[in-house]
C-alpha cells in the first residue's frame, strides 16, 4: 500500500484485520533478517529513526544509524530488544545510512553484514564479528573488497558453503554498476531492455571476504527469458533473500515501486531462478522487505509495514506470519490485512 494511497486508511480497523502485529513497539524496525541460532529466533532489522531529512527517490530520509538485535524464545514468545549491537560511529569506513543487514553463524562466531555509505557517498557492504547472536559486534576496518550496493543476505547451504546475495536499484545504486564496475553515468535500463539483476558471491572460509568475483543472478520467466525492466510487477528491485525447501532454492525479493514480495525457484544457489509468484501483497508504506525462516518445522515470513506509525514510510515495524506451501512447492500468497 504505497504512501500516496494511505490518506483515507482507518488504521484502527486495519490493525484489527492485520494478519500480525508489530513484534516490538519501543523502537521502529524494518528489513528483518531472521535466523534460528541455538534454538532461539534472532531478528536482525534496520532501526528506523525520524531524521527530518526530506523525502526523495534515493531514500535519503532512511537515515538509520545503528542496529538492534531482536530475540524470541519461540515464535509465540515476547520479542526482546537487546539494545545497540553496532553503531555507524564504530565503523571506520562508513559515514551514514546503516540500511538492511543480515547475519550468519560459523564455528562459534556470529557475523553481521551491513550496507552503508562511505565518505564518498558510495554504498559498500561491511562485516562485523561477535561472540553472541545479539552482539555486540566489532566491525572490520574496511568494507568487503569488491562489495557494492545494498541489502546483503547470507545463505548457508547444506554443504557448509556460504553465499552473499546483494543489490538494490535507485538509492541502492545498483544501476550505476555494470560488470561490478561503478560508472556514475550509468542509469536504469530502458523499459524494453533486460532488467538489472541481483548479485551473488561465495564467501571465503573466514566469512570476511568474497571468494570469487560477484556474478549476476538470473531471474527468468516461464519461457526461460530474462525479465524486462518494464515488467516491474515481477522484476528485481531490492531485498534479496534465499531459502531452501524440499530440495529447491527459493530466491525472493522486493519489486520496489510496485510493492510486491516475489519469488523464483531454481536448482542451484547461483540460479538461474524461474519466476513463480508472490509471497506478500503490498503493505502500508512504500517499502517492502522480508526474510523467510523455518522454526520448529513451520515456515514464517518476517516482514515490515508502517501501520504503527500510521503510514510514515520511514518509520516501520517488523511483523511475522506463517506461510504455507502448495503440493507443487508454490507459496500461498499472503494479504497482510485480510485475517482469515
Amino acid at each position: 500500500m504505497p504512501e500516496e494511497s494511505i490518506e483515507n486508511i482507518d488504521f484502527d480497523k486495519l490493525n484489527e484485520t492485520a494478519i500480525s502485529q508489530p513484534l516490538v513497539k519501543n523502537i521502529y524496525t524494518a528489513d528483518p533478517s531472521a535466523h534460528v541460532f541455538n534454538g532461539k529466533i534472532y531478528i536482525y532489522p534496520s532501526h528506523d529513526i525520524e531524521s527530518g531529512i526530506p523525502f526523495d527517490d534515493l531514500g535519503s530520509h532512511f537515515a538509520m544509524q545503528d542496529y538492534h538485535v531482536i530475540s524470541m524464545d519461540g515464535i509465540h514468545s515476547e520479542a526482546v530488544d537487546n539494545g545497540v549491537a553496532l553503531h555507524v560511529d564504530d565503523v571506520p569506513w562508513a559515514e551514514k545510512q546503516m540500511w538492511a543487514p543480515d547475519a550468519a553463524h560459523k564455528d562459534g562466531k556470529y557475523y553481521i553484514y551491513f550496507p552503508a555509505r562511505d565518505y564518498d557517498g558510495i554504498f559498500k557492504i561491511g562485516v562485523a564479528v561477535g561472540d553472541a547472536p545479539e552482539g555486540p559486534f566489532t566491525p572490520r576496518p574496511e568494507a568487503i573488497k569488491g562489495s557494492y550496493s545494498i541489502d546483503p543476505a547470507v545463505f548457508e547451504d547444506e554443504d557448509g558453503s556460504y553465499y552473499m546475495y546483494f543489490g538494490g536499484i535507485w538509492g541502492g545504486q545498483l544501476q550505476k554498476y555494470r560488470n561490478n564496475t561503478y560508472d556514475k553515468s550509468n542509469e536504469m535500463p530502458e523499459p524494453e531492455e533486460v532488467a538489472l539483476l541481483p548479485i551473488v558471491a561465495k564467501l571465503t572460509d573466514d566469512m570476511l571476504e568474497f571468494a570469487e568475483e560477484p556474478k549476476e543472478v538470473q531471474i527468468l520467466d516461464a519461457d526461460g527469458e530474462l525479465l524486462l525492466e518494464a515488467d516491474n510487477d515481477r522484476r528485481f528491485f531490492e531485498a534479496s533473500w534465499i531459502h531452501k525447501y524440499d530440495g529447491k532454492y527459493y530466491f525472493s525479493y522486493s519489486t520496489g515501486d510496485t510493492h510486491f514480495i516475489c519469488y523464483a525457484i531454481g536448482d542451484n544457489p547461483y540460479g538461474p531462478f524461474t519466476y513463480t509468484g508472490r509471497i506478500l501483497n503490498p503493505v502500508v508504506g512504500w517499502t517492502s522487505h522480508h526474510s523467510l525462516c523455518e522454526v520448529e518445522g513451520k515456515w514464517y515470513l518476517f516482514y515490515h509495514d508502517s501501520s504503527l506509525s500510521k503510514g510514515v514510510t520511514h518509520l516501520r515495524s517488523v511483523k511475522v506470519a506463517e506461510i504455507t506451501y502448495n503440493p507443487d512447492g508454490s507459496i500461498v500468497t499472503l494479504d497482510p490485512y485480510l485475517k482469515e
